[in-house]
């Protein structure tokens, strides 16, 4: 689970911007938030990110994005590290290196791992795991050098490791692919445990969901058909090597490709997607397509390249739900606008099923952003649950959580309140018709000038 994390110099984000998971004092739905008896805490199982077009929700997203890989991948000799978009609206910090702080539960046991960077060096890194009374720092590297703790020295391997870390590559990421286990649990919930899913994101072994022998397929379907999209169900059928959309050349180096037993997916755009599977030397193919409900309680096959925006991104989004609602589930799944293409009730009905599965002894987390103002109701989130992003006159993004005012009581109407800008992180927009007295330099007044000239 994220406890918390910290980024600082990064895109639009020039001073350090700090997003707790960390339960308030808020007693509103505390029967689904998880608790660590160890560190006598709890810790939130989901958050919700709003704020204006262009004021720092996404950049968040892809700060996550940038140190899963960093951590995950490491860099080749001599490659440079990609922080690149550093904030650059303030010439004094722009090439300032940019750093990163997470606190993560690991296997019970609280880790703050962090790291500065610039595009040609890791200029600090350091690894402390937290106890409930005090804290030991594992490892600390600085100015070149690796400060270990005591009971690390003794493993002399650690310090050669160190040695031969390149200055564009972490130490951490190092170890491990040393096959060093000291530092593995961290590691390991980068790669295993957080999900990263973009506005443009699709189920990669969507061949899952077209499987009747396969569970995730009975769950999707079972949610699918109470949804009220017009769909009943999805479903695996046999296609045509002929009508996969390829040149023959593309064909041939398919049949070369794909080794006896084992299959290829093709994604094609707009959403058809196929499985090319090597059966004993024959090339089968199948298909994912969606049931209707027809006249007369006739099945209806439609391609997946007929099916609504909405549609698809829920078919999507469900194998990501359905992780979360897992029995012990340790999964961190990060949305970027989590109700693209959604009707707001549908958004709501697939964050209720998430939280349902919620209670003190759940480990799943999940944060999305958004700009679906129905879902700030206090009914569905806790006000320590509910963020903002906004950009101050300099252009430098902030966030802050609604359990920061203190007049945000636990039965106010906080949508009305936001909309009305009194919380922040709405854009502040002059437009003819909006009910406000009209600007002559507003948006709305240059375009109709613009329009009289012609």
């Amino acid at each position: 689970m994220i406890v918390r994390f910290s980024i600082e110099n990064w895109m639009s984000f020039r001073d350090k911007a700090e997003f707790s998971m960390i339960a308030t004092r808020e007693r509103q739905h505390n029967e689904r938030v998880p608790r660590i008896k160890k560190y006598r805490t709890g810790i939130l199982p989901i958050t919700a990110l709003y704020g204006g077009n262009a004021s720092g929700k996404s950049n968040l997203f892809e700060a996550l994005r940038f140190a899963q890989e960093l951590i995950v991948d490491g860099k080749r000799p001599g490659e440079p590290i990609s922080v690149k978009k550093t904030f650059c609206l303030d010439k004094r910090i722009e090439k300032h290196p940019t750093s990163f702080c997470f606190e993560l539960l690991v296997n019970e046991k609280i880790y703050e791992y962090s790291f500065t960077a610039t595009p040609k060096e890791i200029v600090e890194e350091m690894l402390v795991e937290i106890t409930g009374s005090s804290e030991k720092t594992l490892f600390h590297r600085v100015d070149g050098k690796a400060n270990l703790h005591d009971s690390l020295k003794r493993k002399s391997d650690l310090e050669v490791y160190f040695k031969g870390t390149r200055e564009n590559e972490l130490f951490l990421t190092n170890t491990v692919f040393q096959k060093v286990e000291a530092f593995l649990p961290v590691w390991s919930w980068f790669r295993n445990n957080l999900e990263l899913i973009g506005p443009e994101f699709q189920f990669a072994p969507f061949e899952r969901l077209g499987d009747d022998s396969d569970p995730l397929c009975s769950s999707v379907n079972g949610v699918l058909s109470q949804l009220d999209i017009g769909l009943l169900r999805l479903e695996g059928v046999e296609a045509s090597f002929d009508t996969v959309p390829l040149n023959n050349a593309t064909k041939e180096k398919l049949l070369e490709d794909i080794k006896e037993n084992e299959g290829i997916r093709l994604n094609f755009l707009p959403n058809t997607r196929l499985l090319l599977t090597n059966e004993n030397g024959t090339i089968k193919v199948r298909k994912l397509v969606a049931l209707h409900a027809g006249k007369n309680d006739c099945d209806v096959q439609f391609d997946l390249q007929d099916e609504s925006d909405g549609s698809l991104r829920t078919i999507d989004l469900l194998p990501a739900l359905m992780a979360l609602c897992a029995e012990n589930s340790k999964k961190v799944f990060v949305i970027d606008e989590i109700d693209r293409s959604l009707h707001t009730l549908l958004t709501r009905s697939l964050l209720e099923m998430y939280l349902e599965s919620c209670s003190p002894e759940s480990r799943s987390q999940l944060l999305f952003t958004t700009h679906d103002a129905l879902l700030m109701d206090q009914d569905l989130l806790r006000r320590d649950e509910m963020w903002v992003a906004e950009r101050d006159d300099e252009g430098a993004s902030r966030i802050f959580s609604f359990s920061e005012y203190k007049d945000v009581r636990y039965d106010k109407d906080i949508m009305k309140s936001y909309l009305q800008g009194r919380l922040g992180g709405v854009p502040r927009i002059l437009l003819c018709g909006s009910g406000r007295k009209s600007d002559k330099n507003s948006p709305g007044s240059l375009i109709r000038r613009e329009n009289e000239e012609r």
